[in-house]
């Protein structure tokens, strides 16, 4: 095959590549946009349904406000949009794996499901977690602190950026079994190290969680301390599966 041959090829490739990835990436555009339809038309009740865990707390005779003229429009769509992306989720990180799976061995195909699938699930249960648990606890302590005459009404804009910012910081929080897990299976790091160094990770969770969360020492804890029992679980995970590639070995040779 001559030079001017492999040069027509390789090009070909890429635009074979390109076009895919072009497709892929519209084909999660229009899910999220499809999603979205139903969201924007429920988006006032979305709303009402997060703010719900800080509308209970607050004390009698006090609500949310709008500061702006276009809050309560623009607020309301704009976690319609967060909704169905949360919602497109799944099928955006398969197009992403369809993309790139033919490129796999298929050992690392065996590895990368689970790892995406569990990805995906442990998003969730950190925004379900911070939902259900942390949100009532840090919005009860939060509406009872206020000095005396000094009377609670929060704005709805800074609100929802508020509990996005801790749905994103709970969700990717969650992930560490799988980054754990990952960083032993690539052997970056062993087991034995991270196990001894156990006293640096758990002041490391503690200052990351310090930065992510509101500057209060309830949210910090109800952070950091889930973020190192989830450490602690990649660890196991970890070790399982050394073990199971182990055994592996063994039955090959």
């Amino acid at each position: 095959m001559s030079a001017d041959e492999r040069e027509e090829l390789a090009e070909g490739s890429l635009i074979s590549h390109l076009v895919e990835l072009r497709d892929r990436l519209l084909r999660a555009v229009i899910a999220v946009a499809v999603l979205f339809a139903p969201c924007a038309y429920f988006s006032n009740e979305l709303f009402t349904l997060v703010a719900t865990p800080l509308m209970e707390r607050m004390p009698k005779g006090t609500s949310m406000i709008a500061t702006s003229l276009v809050s309560p429009f623009l607020a309301p769509l704009k976690l319609s949009l967060f909704v169905a992306l949360f919602a497109a989720m799944p099928y955006v990180l398969y197009q992403a794996w369809a993309f790139v799976a033919p490129g796999l061995y298929k050992h690392e195909k065996r590895f990368a499901v689970p790892l995406v699938v569990s990805s995906i699930v442990l998003f969730y249960c950190g925004v379900a977690f911070a939902y259900f648990v942390v949100f009532p606890l840090m919005f009860a302590f939060f509406t009872t602190s206020a000095p005396v005459g000094v009377q609670m009404m929060t704005d709805m804009q800074n609100y929802l950026d508020f509990v996005l910012l801790l749905f994103f910081a709970f969700g990717v929080a969650f992930e560490i079994p799988v980054a754990t897990v990952l960083l032993i299976s690539t052997g970056m790091v062993s087991v034995e190290t991270l196990t001894k160094n156990r006293g640096y990770v758990l002041l490391g969770i503690f200052i990351i969680a310090a930065f992510l969360t509101p500057p209060d020492a309830l949210s910090q804890t109800m952070m950091a301390v889930p973020m190192y029992l989830l450490y602690e679980i990649g660890i196991i995970l970890s070790r399982f599966l050394l073990k199971k590639r182990q055994q592996a070995g063994q039955v090959e040779t």
